[in-house]
Formats: C-alpha cells, sequence, structure tokens
C-alpha cells in the first residue's frame, strides 16, 4: 500500500507540474482481497484529460498491481465538465431534498416525456437474469458514444441502480417548481427509489401505489434532453409494466433472457406480454452466454449455447447478441463501477459485445441512410 501511495501521489496531471499528491485529490486506497480500489478527487479535469490520467495511473501501478484487479473511481463536487459533456447544467447544492408522492396511480391518456427522443423498456420474464447490469452498461456504453443517456430504475421492490452507478448514499433534491432532479454518475442521469429510502428497508406496497411513484419518475423529473431514456423494469408481468404502457409513449422494448430453457420460458412470457401491450420488442439479448477463465482465457458455456438466438429464430423477434460473463463483470457490478466504464477493457469479448448491441440499438433508430427502410429495419420489422 505504501508504494501503491508513494506511485500514485507522484503522478502529474498536467504539464504545469502539478501532481496528485500536490493538490491532495488521493481521497481513499483500499484494498479487496486481491483488488486495489483507488478514488480521486477529479474537479477541474475534463473527461478527455480523466481517461488520460486513468489511463496513465493503471500504466504506472502496473508493476503493482495487475489491471484486472486495479479499480479507478472518481468523485467530484463541482462536476460541471461533467454536465457540459452531456448537455447538461451542474445542479447547485442546495436543501431543497426531492418528495415522493405514496398515492395510487391512475391511468390516463398516455404521454410522451419532453426532451427524450426514444425510451425503451427493457426487460426479461425472471429475476436474476443480469438485466440491471445490462441496462447500466448499456446506458454508459452509449453515453461513451456521445449520446445523452438516462435510466430510470423502475425495479421499486428490488432496486440496485445506485449501487451500479455508485450512488447509494445519495440523495435527490429538487428544482424550485419541485421537479425531482436525476442524480448522475458515468455520463449518465439516472432516478431509483433506492436513493429515497434506506437500502435494508422493505418496500411493502399495493401494485397501484408504484404507479404514483413512476409517474413522477416520467413526467416530473428534469431529464432536459436527452437521446435516450432506458427503464430497467422489474422481472415478470405484473404492476409496474402495466403502469408504464398505461400511462407512457414507450419506443420499443429489450428482452434479457440467459440461455438455459428455464429462463427462455420466462422470457416468452415478456415478449407475448409485451405484444398484447402493443409495444415492438426491438430484440433480445443472450446474457451471460458463456464463461470466460480468468486463468486460460477458455470460454465455458454453463447455460447451453444459443438458447436465445434459436428462441428469437423460433418466436420471430430480433436477435441482438451475446454477452460472455467475466468476474471483471461482476466486480464492477459490486463495486459500482460498470465494466464499460473501465477502458482497461477495450478489446476484450464483453467489452466488443456491449459496443456490438449499442451500434445495433443506434441502427435502430439512426439509419445509416435515408431509405425509407434500413437493412436493421427490416430485420426487426420497424418501419421509418
Amino acid at each position: 500500500m505504501e508504494k501503491i501511495l508513494e506511485i500514485l501521489n507522484s503522478i502529474k496531471i498536467n504539464d504545469s507540474g502539478a501532481t496528485l499528491g500536490s493538490e491532495k485529490r488521493i481521497i481513499s486506497v483500499d484494498q479487496k482481497g486481491e483488488d486495489v480500489h483507488v478514488k480521486y478527487n477529479r474537479d477541474g479535469i475534463s473527461p478527455e484529460n480523466k481517461k488520460h490520467l486513468e489511463d496513465y495511473i493503471t500504466e504506472k501501478l502496473s508493476s503493482v498491481v495487475k489491471d484486472d484487479n486495479l479499480y479507478i473511481l472518481s468523485e467530484s463536487k463541482n462536476s460541471s465538465e461533467v454536465y457540459q459533456s452531456i448537455g447538461s447544467k451542474p445542479v447547485a447544492e442546495t436543501k431543497n431534498p426531492a418528495q415522493l408522492k405514496v398515492g395510487h396511480g391512475q391511468a390516463s391518456e398516455k404521454k410522451s416525456i419532453p426532451g427524450v427522443k426514444n425510451i425503451v423498456a427493457i426487460g426479461s420474464g425472471k429475476g436474476g437474469v443480469g438485466k440491471s447490469s445490462f441496462t447500466s452498461n448499456l446506458a454508459v456504453t452509449l453515453a461513451a458514444a456521445g449520446h445523452k443517456v438516462g435510466v430510470i430504475d423502475a425495479d421499486i421492490y428490488g432496486p440496485s441502480i445506485p449501487m451500479l452507478f455508485d450512488r447509494r448514499k445519495e440523495k435527490p433534491e429538487a428544482t424550485e417548481d419541485k421537479k425531482i432532479i436525476p442524480l448522475e454518475n458515468y455520463g449518465v442521469k439516472f432516478i431509483s427509489f433506492g436513493n429515497f429510502i434506506h437500502e435494508d428497508e422493505p418496500v411493502v406496497w399495493r401494485g397501484p401505489m408504484l404507479g404514483g411513484v413512476l409517474n413522477q419518475f416520467f413526467f416530473e423529473t428534469d431529464w432536459g434532453e436527452l437521446d435516450y431514456l432506458l427503464l430497467d423494469l422489474p422481472p415478470g408481468t405484473g404492476d409496474v409494466q402495466l403502469s408504464m404502457v398505461q400511462n407512457l409513449e414507450v419506443d420499443t422494448a429489450i428482452i434479457v433472457s440467459t440461455p438455459q430453457d428455464v429462463a427462455l420460458l420466462d422470457a416468452r412470457k415478456a415478449l407475448h406480454m409485451f405484444d398484447k401491450m402493443g409495444l415492438h420488442v426491438m430484440g433480445m439479448v443472450e446474457n451471460m452466454s458463456s464463461f470466460i477463465c480468468d486463468n486460460c482465457d477458455k470460454e465455458h458455456f454453463i447455460y447451453g449455447t444459443n438458447g436465445v438466438l434459436a428462441a428469437t429464430s423460433e418466436l420471430g423477434v430480433g436477435y441482438l447478441g451475446k454477452i460472455p460473463l467475466e468476474l471483471a463483470l461482476r466486480k464492477g457490478a459490486d463495486f459500482g463501477t460498470p465494466y464499460m466504464s473501465q477502458n482497461k477493457f477495450e478489446g476484450k469479448l464483453v467489452w466488443n459485445a456491449y459496443k456490438e448491441i449499442a451500434s445495433k440499438v443506434d441502427s435502430y433508430f439512426y439509419p445509416s441512410d435515408n431509405k425509407k427502410k434500413s437493412l436493421l429495419s427490416k430485420i426487426f420489422k420497424k418501419d421509418k
């Protein structure tokens, strides 16, 4: 640890000669087993320079910490550069916490969210398939490609987005006109019920009460201008999905499943639910398609092979791709550092899988030519 601190404090931030140590930017260095977590203050460092700095930190520490065991986190009190990079303004520090209205949601005429171009629901018929992890990493991937991205954690009973985005203890604030200000990290705006309650506190609500909270997340949150708003739905086919479809104009849905038959049975239910609701499904993603061994880099097909691909062919729905499981993917979820926010994984199978899926999402909404239908639109049966 002394050697790590010595190296970190000597790293130059810019050409002026200032170092992380001279500006007292190192907040903490923690060791958890073989993993080392470095947290530093990034105020005044642009997103571009942040990438260069973190790449340099990884390079300088490579003699004492393996790349796959190093997790670099940044913290900002004034992240104006981050907000500028996603086309938003920094939120002034106030003592005006956002308040939720715990009441009964009512079905009304469907509405769109002003300033939001594309709304994508991400669902699964079954829990435990990595849907929230997929949502967070897809959001980060789209944001890194230059899009303005937001996430709504609609899993009121089991919210996990605050953990995945390393904002577990933060409470949302409100604007002067009582709109909720979404939290932000990794260039992604997000809102979650998990930031309004203690994470150990159970939610014991009847279904209709969820509708009121979701409507606040949809229509009483200051989202600003967004290219994509991803809805991380709870598993199953219940009240949250019904409330969403009754009240919100959603553009399309993505279904996440693992390859084994038991997960695919429930994924089919999710697909049929969206069909009955009149919501077009862009395609399916096969998550945890295989396991990549750390020691040998060999691919192990624990849940079988190509289960989702076969299901998409049978069901007549698009296939977006498959995402293997790496140990680093799980660690990133546990420690609030999404896999796709860490440039050191560039070129690996998981990295390439997310890039490909994000590219397909982009092509779905923004075809590269001016024809009435792009090739991808034909595959997904969506008119342009």
